[in-house]
């Protein structure tokens, strides 16, 4: 460390002041809005969808400034930043934090934010150490850090600002490609389910099966297999009666359901050798996980699997949790998923993500989460994973939704959901279309994924050397110092106290 630069403590610098404790009864549509920690974003403040409340003069020792620097202290988002650019006058709510230099003239507040955000992962650190993150101000105030003079303070905001700007110019066309992409996949899954891929190969092709007669062996299918279910019912009942009618009687299985066909209009046109279907009357059987909540372990036998673990064509085992083996039992008992199952999230932001169940354990499912069950031999489950991922079939499953405040959609509107059935032949090979077009997309992805990830980490460096004193120059330093307010670092956090004392 150079020797006119010093360390001292965050709170040698600022102090963190909290937030009041507003009523939620007290909220309105109009008024002076109410910076509450979801309105923390990265990098800034928004209050566009922030509660209101009256003008008071009691509140006004809470007021956000234009500037300002606000932190989430508790919660998931804790340790989240953003400046406030509003010229509206704002009061700042309890668990956000105002970072407020103890001189604005001496330390801008846009070095303090850097600042802040190159500490960013020893806040986060200190706040995720108990169960329920939090931070408090003793603790932001109390990390670590180097004052330096000035100068070289302004010097370094102007080059992590020109090196941000070059970095967020880089990341904007990354995402640009990552939305091109997005529309690249849903045209190509649009094409497949109207027939258009394949449809030089359904010429070549002599003696397919039209959808109206695989429908007929599906319909048979269904039936051969209601009739097993009902032999083992009865053998199960037997075995129940025989044992003194120990425990619960199990349960007779539910007859075959057929959905009758509506007008059809409205939906795509298909090829004349394809049909369109209820899901109900081409699947073995649709359900969804367990209704209740069971306690979640971080270990255990059975995984636990939500909305948050489907993916579009995949499932994604991280942040995973477990279940007991008697919760496991009470839920599979409902929901006996299978490897080859198509999952569906039906409840939440999410709606409309589908992936072929490729694991050969049990595991238990919440209720987010539908599952189709085809018969394979008639229906490829990789073909109804891509149609339930395609955008078009989204929206038109979306269109049928259940709930207000939250987007559910029930087992009889899964039943109910159209479905372009054609040859399983012809699945097969639109499967194969699907996937030669988009394994090159999933390349390109990955490759614009990763890009972002080491954007993100260069941006972190690029702090972490700013705030080391690596990121300037010789030669740039060396300007910072013939500037006629240079001082000492160690006089200037003098003055800075002196300030902090008034």
């Amino acid at each position: 460390m150079r020797e006119d630069w010093v360390e001292c403590t965050l709170g040698s610098l600022l102090k963190l002041k909290n937030g009041y404790a507003f009523k939620s009864s007290k909220y309105q549509k109009d008024g002076i809005p109410v910076i509450r920690i979801g309105d923390i974003q990265d990098w800034n403040v928004d209050i566009e969808n922030a509660k209101r409340i009256d003008d008071n003069i009691e509140y006004d020792s809470h007021i956000v400034n234009k500037g300002d620097i606000l932190i989430a202290m508790s919660g998931a988002t804790t340790g989240k930043f953003g400046i406030y650019n509003s010229d509206k006058k704002a009061y700042q709510n309890q668990r956000v934090g105002n970072l407020i230099p103890h001189s604005e003239e001496l330390t801008s507040n846009n070095y303090i934010y850097y600042l802040l955000y190159s500490l960013k992962r020893d806040i986060e650190q200190q706040a995720y150490g108990g169960a329920q993150p939090n931070i408090s101000a003793t603790k932001i105030e109390a990390l670590k850090t180097k004052l330096f003079p000035l100068p070289i303070q302004q010097a370094i905001v102007k080059k992590i600002e020109e090196l941000f700007s070059s970095l967020d110019s880089g990341i904007a066309d990354l995402k640009k490609a990552q939305d091109q992409l997005k529309i690249y996949r849903q045209a190509v899954l649009k094409k497949a389910f109207e027939g258009k891929l394949t449809k030089e190969w359904r010429e070549k092709q002599t003696e397919l099966p039209t959808a109206e007669e695989l429908l007929k062996e599906i319909k048979k299918e269904r039936q051969k297999h209601y009739e097993q279910q009902l032999a083992k019912w009865k053998e199960a009942v037997i075995s129940w009666e025989n044992n003194d009618k120990e425990g619960k009687k199990p349960g007779k299985p539910g007859k075959i359901k057929e959905f009758e066909l509506n007008e059809i209009e409205e939906l795509p046109i298909i090829p004349n050798t394809w049909a369109w279907e209820k899901l109900g009357n081409v699947c073995l059987k649709i359900m969804d996980g367990t209704h209740f909540s069971p306690k979640n372990i971080e270990k255990g036998d059975f995984k636990y699997i939500t909305a948050k673990n489907i993916k579009e064509g995949r499932i994604d085992l991280r942040n995973i949790s477990y279940v007991t083996q008697e919760d496991h039992e009470a839920i599979f008992g409902r929901c006996d998923v299978k490897k080859g199952d198509v999952l569906y999230i039906k409840d939440g932001a999410t709606t409309g993500r589908a992936a072929v169940n490729t694991l050969e354990e049990e595991f238990s499912l919440l209720s987010s989460v539908g599952v189709f069950r085809t018969i394979k031999s008639f229906i490829n489950p990789k073909f109804l994973e891509s149609f339930l991922n395609a955008q078009v079939t989204r929206n038109r499953m979306l269109s049928n939704i259940a709930g207000v405040a939250i987007t559910r959609l029930t087992l009889v509107k899964l039943n109910n959901s159209m479905f372009s059935l054609c040859s399983v032949e012809e699945q097969h090979q639109i499967v194969q279309e699907i996937e030669s077009r988009l394994s090159v997309c999933d390349a390109v992805e990955q490759n614009i994924q990763d890009s972002l990830e080491k954007a993100q980490a260069l941006r972190q460096s690029i702090l972490k050397k700013a705030f080391e004193g690596t990121l300037l120059s010789d030669k740039e330093i060396a300007k910072c110092k013939a500037h006629p307010d240079y001082e000492p670092a160690s006089v200037l956090l003098e003055r800075i106290k002196a300030e902090k004392n008034k």
